[in-house]
């Protein structure tokens, strides 16, 4: 067998907005996913996710079917305009109420919470006030994480400020396909760093009150490779890399950004809105450091750029299809990308532990006149990936854990309910929720602490 060490935590992963529904139950307030996905033509066949999962009432059944998979963590987020609606001052009791007993649930599951305080929903109130790219939302997040982690913090050990910032700055203000839809370069920088400095400030809050909390940030960095040998491709790669992975990085654990990155940032915005201490708040010490990963990408310079939207300030930098096979998402199919990106991180950001908080496939599942939901595929993907995990354990990174996106198929952002990444299959017209046999099979992974050889 191929074993993991001791006490390796295997979970799952979940996003509020994806699987709570409920939307205006409780005195929760719009965020602006519910904003963006009542907008015409921003989600596919405009489904909006305003029951999703059901879990909001539901939550009881999950959390049992939780337990009965092995899996001792479930990663969720906070639903920030239910637990404070208006974005500032009081917190919703009911709002916070709910957290409260889907913990407890959990807890008497055998599973242990793992708690996001951002996975994207923003109160529309605060975009309304200019979102991310004010200054002032940092400050708002960093009250809101305190409030949270006060009310929770008795039932739960491990705590996330942010999923994938690159997500919500760059794909929600640059590209604009993410809420809230807005397509300002400018604005997309500004929010990268007010994002980060939310982080620094709800971290450095927590750990003054409670010096044994364990806090980190998730990012989904992603290992860029140049086409060619090529200056012109290497410097495209640099760009890219820069813009994915050491803008966020570098200030989280030097306390700095980095230059050349600046540098090709500087006919975009300048920075005035580095201001201070920021750095010094960004890099407030992290207890771990949480991984998503998909796909690699390899480019390459190039007058046809796929870029521009989403990288700004790149330049002309094209992506480049390896030929491999790919999901539903159309996502290139990598595992050995997953081992090359955590040897890279534990080697040039070394001293935090780090965790797989994301990894999945979406896949066309079916389910079968018998009831059953086969997904080989998935296994397949799973196990690989795994695989590449255990290497980089045993050349020294100090992964501690390996969480699956998602427990249950659920609203995949912009492309509703037409993506299929659970573990567990949802019959949305039922809410009935099936294990595939993935599910079965990442179960006995989990009970064994180990793969097959």
């Amino acid at each position: 067998m191929i074993e993991f060490p001791d006490n390796f935590a295997w979970g799952v992963a979940t996003a509020s907005y994806q699987v709570e529904g409920a939307v205006d139950a409780d005195g929760r307030r719009p965020s602006i996913w519910d904003t963006f996905s009542h907008t015409p033509g921003k989600i596919v066949a405009d489904e909006p996710g305003d029951i999703a999962n059901d879990h909001y009432h539901r939550y009881a059944e999950d959390a049992r079917l939780l337990g009965s998979l092995n899996l001792g963590y479930y990663r969720f987020s906070v639903a920030w305009p239910r637990v404070q609606p208006d974005g500032r001052g009081p917190i919703n009791p009911a709002g916070l109420d709910f957290y409260k007993r889907l913990i407890d649930a959990l807890l008497e599951n055998g599973v242990q919470p793992w708690v996001t305080l951002y996975h994207w929903d923003l109160p529309q109130v605060l975009e309304d006030a200019g979102g991310w790219p004010a200054r002032d939302t940092a400050y708002r997040f960093a009250d809101y994480a305190v409030a949270t982690f006060e009310g929770l913090q008795d039932r739960v050990r491990h705590w996330t400020t942010l999923n994938e910032p690159w997500c919500s700055a760059f794909l929600g203000y640059a590209a604009g396909t993410h809420a809230p839809g807005v397509t300002d370069p400018a604005a997309s920088i500004r929010a990268v760093h007010h994002l980060l400095l939310g982080h620094g400030l709800a971290a450095r809050a927590i750990r003054a009150s409670h010096p044994d909390a364990e806090v980190g940030i998730t990012l989904n960095p992603q290992p860029i490779q140049p086409a060619t040998d090529s200056d012109a491709d290497r410097d495209a790669a640099r760009r890219i890399d820069g813009l994915r992975n050491r803008l966020f990085l570098d200030p989280l654990y030097y306390g700095k950004y980095p230059a050349d990155v600046l540098d090709d940032l500087a006919g975009v915005v300048d920075d005035s809105y580095i201001q201070g201490d920021d750095e010094k708040t960004i890099a407030a010490p992290l207890d771990f450091l949480g991984i998503n990963y998909y796909s690699p990408a390899v480019v390459r310079q190039g007058a046809d750029s796929v870029s521009d939207a989403v990288y700004v300030g790149s330049g002309d930098v094209e992506s480049v299809a390896q030929g491999l096979p790919v999901s539903d998402m159309g996502w290139e199919i990598a595992p050995d990308s997953l081992h090359e990106l955590l040897v890279r991180l534990y080697r040039d950001y070394p001293g935090v532990p780090l965790y797989v908080t994301e990894n999945g496939i979406a896949l066309q599942d079916r389910l079968g006149a018998d009831g059953t939901v086969e997904d080989p595929e998935r296994i397949a993907y799973l196990d690989g990936h795994l695989r590449a995990v255990h290497r980089a354990i045993a050349d020294g990174v100090d992964l501690r854990g390996y969480f699956v996106w998602t427990f249950a198929d659920n609203w995949e952002w912009s492309f509703g309910t037409s993506k299929r990444f659970g573990l567990v299959y949802l019959d949305y017209p039922t809410q009935r929720r099936i294990p595939k046999s993935s599910a079965r099979w990442f179960a006995d992974v989990a009970r064994r602490n180990a793969l097959d050889t």
